[in-house]
C-alpha cells in the first residue's frame, strides 16, 4: 500500500550569496536545500506565533491572574449603568 504525501510549493526570490549561503549550511547539514530551508522557515514561523500568541508573565503577574479568575472583583458603576440600560432595552423591544 502506497501513501502519498500532499506537498506545497513555496518560491523566493533570493541574492546569490544568500543562496550560496544556505546552500552550504544545508551541505553542512547533510541536507537538501529543500529540507534545510523548511525545516529553517518552520522553526522561524514557529518562534514568530509564539511570540505573539503566548503571554509570559513573571511569578506575581501569574498570582494577581490567578487570585482575578479565583475572585473576581465585582461589577464596577460603570457596568451596572450598562447592565441597566441593556436591561431596559430588551425589555421595551
Amino acid at each position: 500500500m502506497m501513501h502519498t504525501v500532499s506537498s506545497a510549493r513555496i518560491e523566493a526570490r533570493i541574492s546569490p550569496d544568500l543562496h550560496a549561503m544556505i546552500k552550504r549550511a544545508a551541505e553542512i547539514q547533510g541536507r537538501t536545500l529543500s529540507d534545510f530551508v523548511a525545516t529553517a522557515t518552520q522553526e522561524a514561523a514557529r518562534r514568530t506565533i509564539e511570540q505573539n500568541e503566548i503571554i509570559h508573565l513573571t511569578m506575581d503577574d501569574q498570582q494577581r491572574f490567578a487570585d482575578a479568575l479565583l475572585s473576581p472583583p465585582g461589577p464596577s458603576p460603570a457596568l451596572r449603568r450598562a447592565m441597566a440600560r441593556h436591561d431596559k432595552i430588551l425589555r421595551t423591544t
